[in-house]
C-alpha cells in the first residue's frame, strides 16, 4: 500500500490541504502554487505506478480521494476567498479624501477582508459584509461539490479513454488559480486596472463563473484528451493545434494564458466534435 506511487498521491492531497490553510490565512500569493504542485504530483503518481508496475485498485481510489481535496476543496476555498475580496474594492481604489489603503501589504489586506467576513458571518459585526451578501462566498462550494461527482464519474465511465466527458477537475482547478495570481501581481495598480478587470473580479462575476465552470465538469460533452494513440496529423490535428497554440499563447500572454488556453481547449473540442459527427454522417 505504501509504495512510491501512493506516497506521491498522498503528497498531492497534502499539497491541497496546505493550499486551503494558506488561502484562509490570506496567503493567496502562495496557495495557488501548492495546487499547481499537487497537479504535478497527480501526473507523476500515475506515471510512477505504470513504470514500477504497481498499479492497483487501491491506487485509483487513493488518487480520487486526493483529487477531491486538491482539485475540489482547495480551489473551492480559494474561489471563496476571491469572492470575499470582490465584495469591496474601496480600499484598493481610494476615493477622494481616503486616508487609508492596503496597497503596500497584500497579505494583510486579504487577511483583513477574510476576518471582516468571518465577523459579519458568525458574530453579526456590522461591516461591509453586514447584509445578505455575506452568504455569497458559499456559492464557491459548488466547485468541490460537483468535482466530487466529476471524479466519481471518471472512475466508472469507460468511454473516457481518448476523450473526456466534461471538463477535467485539474483543468478546472488551474483555471481558478488565475484569479488570485492576477490579483496578487496587480494589487499595487488596482486603481488603474480597466473596467473589464473590475467587472471580472467583482464578487458576482466570480460566483457566476464558479457555477458555469462547475457545471461544465458534469456535462456529457466530449472534450479533447491529450492521449495520442498514434502521431498521425489526421487523427490528432486538434490535439496538435491545442499544444502548438498553447505554447505560443503562454509566450505572448503569460498569466492570461491560463483562461485563454482553457477557452481555446473548449472551442477546439467543440469543433472536433462537430467535425467527427460530420465525418460519421458522410461515411
Amino acid at each position: 500500500m505504501f509504495n512510491l506511487a501512493n506516497i506521491l498521491t498522498g503528497l498531492n492531497m497534502l499539497s491541497g490541504f496546505i493550499s486551503i490553510v494558506l488561502a484562509l490565512a490570506g496567503r493567496i500569493d502562495i496557495a495557488p502554487l501548492f495546487i499547481l504542485l499537487g497537479a504535478i504530483l497527480d501526473f507523476f503518481d500515475g506515471f510512477v505506478a505504470r513504470k514500477l508496475g504497481v498499479s492497483a485498485p487501491i491506487g485509483k481510489q487513493l488518487d480520487s480521494l486526493a483529487d477531491v481535496v486538491t482539485f475540489g476543496i482547495a480551489p473551492g476555498v480559494l474561489t471563496m476567498v476571491m469572492i470575499v475580496l470582490g465584495v469591496d474594492w474601496s480600499s484598493l481604489i481610494p476615493l477622494e479624501g481616503a486616508t487609508k489603503t492596503y496597497q503596500n501589504d497584500l497579505t494583510y489586506y486579504v487577511y483583513f477582508q477574510i476576518s471582516a467576513w468571518f465577523q459579519a458571518l458568525f458574530y453579526n459585526v456590522p461591516n461591509n459584509f453586514d447584509a445578505s451578501i455575506k452568504f455569497l462566498p458559499f456559492v464557491a462550494m459548488i466547485i468541490p461539490f460537483l468535482s466530487m461527482f466529476r471524479l466519481a464519474k471518471f472512475n466508472v465511465d469507460e468511454r473516457q479513454t481518448d476523450r473526456f466527458h466534461g471538463v477535467p477537475t485539474p483543468l478546472n482547478t488551474i483555471f481558478f488559480t488565475f484569479f488570485p495570481l492576477y490579483f496578487y501581481l496587480n494589487i499595487h495598480s488596482w486603481a488603474h486596472q480597466g473596467k473589464f478587470i473590475h467587472f471580472l473580479f467583482d464578487c458576482y462575476s466570480i460566483a457566476a463563473i464558479a457555477v458555469l465552470m462547475s457545471l461544465l465538469m458534469i456535462t456529457d460533452i466530449p472534450l479533447l484528451a491529450l492521449k495520442f494513440k498514434n502521431f498521425s496529423w489526421k487523427e490528432n490535428q486538434f490535439r496538435y493545434l491545442l499544444v502548438g497554440k498553447s505554447l505560443i499563447i503562454i509566450l505572448i500572454f503569460q498569466l492570461w494564458a491560463i483562461p485563454i488556453i482553457v477557452i481555446l481547449y473548449l472551442i477546439l473540442s467543440l469543433i472536433d466534435n462537430l467535425s467527427s459527427k460530420k465525418n460519421e454522417i458522410q461515411s
